[in-house]
């Protein structure tokens, strides 16, 4: 296994420019996702690894999405356009304008192979020097190799042809080696190959195969390394493809993490995105799925039937049955089942958010509580407070979201509506089915709600008045007259 080399090469073009229509998308099949990652991505940071001087990502159809997406995650990649699909020579030419002059080794790869690694760019890298090659080509044994170009060799074993699936001959279509793709060129060999490039093929398209042929006929070899893992190879033309290589990346992403001592229950229903961060003695149960910058704390437990987004999750703690997104979670707290925790929920170290409860932008302090059926928006709750079933932080007057303090060792009843914007100071208790308007001063009960009121008889009465008949056993002093 080669290093990634020592000296950079010249540039690297990625070929980001095809049409995707077999897509059926309105998005550009480059903006499409592996693992939490788009397709294109994946090819940028491959890229990287084999530290070019200068990147180019030429673009074509969808260019406005494709450059937006850059513009986040390589905004000083070089953008070449290419107005018209004329082929892959010259999606080439038109990277090759955008860089301007260049010499020494320049690295064609496409942006819808996600499995790419970078180490196996840096091997090919090594082998186009080691071996003294003008043109390296990466290569493939494929059991099925249909629709690729086929690599012809010459009797010393160099690469003497790639010819196109469409323009093989039957004996050509029987061989197994594949063209990935993936090349490394001399600079000034590429160029002039691509000018003297010609549509002569049943495409009408202008090959960069065809480069292979104008450098042999310089007298120039041309290598090849083959890939034995053919799923570094494979690209993303349609959305069963897309989700095959889902699928194989998630495996090898699970596999990474249970090497590193993380417990996956069930490795076919859990999802993890390649961002996520795990500890050691973690566990996810069956239909987890983790995306973005979630990280997980040692020993913590997750699912099942989880779903966490850009979440931190503390040591120790527990999430079964829930929903978080851009949430932090403290170490030993407990959340669900069926609890929503929306953008901005602080849940402190040791507390809990129970059963159908929805948290915003509410900060519940350490060993705080909010048990059950409760909406807790805009809320900064003290520690060790709780909160009772039913109890609504209503946060927003229509035109505004106002925030309510809870202090810390309170106690709010169930059923109880709480009204922002207000405070409730430590030590207070609120009686249940309470509406709580005013400030709530340090170590008080605030009760605010109707008084009760009981009437003997009602009852009997209503029965008499409906039926218009006294009932058999009417209670002492009550007639079908008594009006309350």
């Amino acid at each position: 296994m080669a290093e990634v080399p020592a000296t950079g090469v010249a540039a690297v073009i990625v070929l980001a420019a095809g049409e995707g229509t077999r897509m059926r998308s309105r998005k550009s099949k480059l903006l499409h996702e592996v693992c939490g990652q788009s397709l294109l991505s994946w090819a940028l940071d491959t890229a990287v690894a084999v530290r070019p001087e200068r990147l180019v990502v030429t673009v074509g159809q969808f260019r406005e999405q494709v450059e937006a997406h850059l513009d986040d995650i390589a905004p000083t990649a070089i953008r070449a356009l290419q107005s018209e699909p004329r082929g892959t020579g010259h999606a080439v030419w038109c990277g090759l304008e955008a860089l301007g002059e260049v010499a020494g080794e320049v690295v064609v790869t496409y942006g819808d192979v996600p499995m790419l690694s970078g180490q196996t760019l840096a091997d090919l890298v090594a082998a186009h020097r080691d071996e003294g090659n003008t043109v390296t080509v990466l290569t493939a044994l494929a059991d099925d190799p249909t629709g690729y170009g086929r690599i012809l060799r010459d009797d010393e074993g160099a690469v003497a042809a790639i010819v196109e699936h469409r323009d093989a001959t039957a004996e050509q279509l029987s061989i197994r080696e594949i063209n990935a793709g993936v090349y490394v060129f001399d600079a000034a060999v590429l160029r002039a190959g691509l000018e003297q490039l010609q549509p002569s093929n049943r495409q009408n398209q202008l090959y960069l195969t065809d480069v292979i042929a104008y450098a042999r006929s310089l007298g120039r070899r041309v290598g090849a390394q083959i890939e034995s893992d053919a799923w570094q190879t494979r690209g993303v033309n349609d959305r069963v493809q897309l989700a095959a290589l889902n699928q194989e990346m998630n495996r090898r992403i699970l596999e990474g993490w249970m090497l590193k001592g993380v417990t996956v229950i069930d490795p076919s229903s859990t999802w993890i995105d390649r961002s996520v961060s795990l500890a050691e003695d973690v566990e996810l149960w069956p239909d987890t799925c983790l995306r973005g910058a979630t990280t997980v704390g040692e020993g913590a437990v997750i699912g099942p039937s989880t779903r966490l987004t850009d979440v931190e999750v503390g040591s120790g703690a527990q999430i079964m049955r829930s929903e978080a997104t851009l949430a932090v979670i403290g170490e030993g707290a407990v959340v669900g089942p069926f609890s929503y925790l929306r953008p901005g929920t602080e849940l402190g170290p040791g507390g809990k958010i129970g059963a159908f409860v929805e948290t915003k932008a509410a900060r519940i302090g350490a060993g705080a509580k909010v048990p059950h059926l409760t909406y807790c928006g805009d809320a900064v709750i003290g520690q060790g407070s709780n909160i009772g079933a039913g109890t609504i932080f209503a946060n927003y007057d229509g035109a505004v979201k106002n925030t309510t303090t809870v202090g810390e060792r309170s106690f709010i009843g169930s059923d109880s509506v709480l009204v922002a914007p207000v405070e409730i100071a430590d030590d207070t208790f609120i009686a249940a089915g309470s509406v709580i308007t005013r400030p709530v001063e340090a170590g008080s009960l605030a009760v605010a709600r109707g008084v009760q009121r009981n009437i003997p008889g009602w009852v009997a009465r209503r029965r008499t008045q409906r039926s218009g008949h006294p009932p058999e056993s009417a209670p002492a002093g009550s007639t079908a007259e008594t009006q309350e």
